[in-house]
């Protein structure tokens, strides 16, 4: 029962992650399912990452790294108060002191996937996120104190 909770987790993990546009055209019950759940998750976190996410200095619009992360799948494993699939954003702000060393380690982890620094599910990689992007999300999640 359990491995069969763990695969069932993982396919969605993979089907919410993944930034393929020809997967999305597969068609089995799991995938769909899982897809539906995501996007369910994906739309609550994308409000709350608009809100939450401002630049007080800009009048209340949202910061770049918090627009990047609303358009693109993060908040399909992250959220920024709690802990999702991935780590709360919070959480890495908390790890991560805000300096140019972190952020730019933060934007290869978020291009390049990673597994076992907050488990062992992995990070799905994001090789076409420009760096310049990359590092605008990590700026934003590292000022998430």
């Amino acid at each position: 029962m359990k491995k069969t909770a763990i695969i069932l987790s993982l396919c969605a993990v993979i089907a919410a992650c993944s930034n393929n546009k020809s997967d999305q055209n597969v068609s089995n019950d799991s995938t769909t399912a899982a897809n539906q759940s995501a996007k369910s998750q994906e739309s609550d976190a994308d409000t709350n990452a608009t809100k939450i996410g401002t630049d007080s200095n800009a009048g209340n619009a949202p910061s770049k790294g918090a627009q990047l992360i609303a358009s693109a799948d993060c908040l399909g494993c992250h959220k920024e108060q709690e802990k999702l699939v991935g780590p709360a954003y919070k959480d890495v702000a908390k790890k991560y002191p805000s300096n140019d060393k972190n952020i730019t380690y933060l934007a290869n982890k978020i291009i390049s996937g990673g597994k076992g620094v907050w488990g062992d599910v992995p990070m799905t990689p994001h090789p076409n996120l420009a760096l310049a992007d990359a590092k605008e999300m990590a700026k934003y999640v590292l000022s998430l104190k």
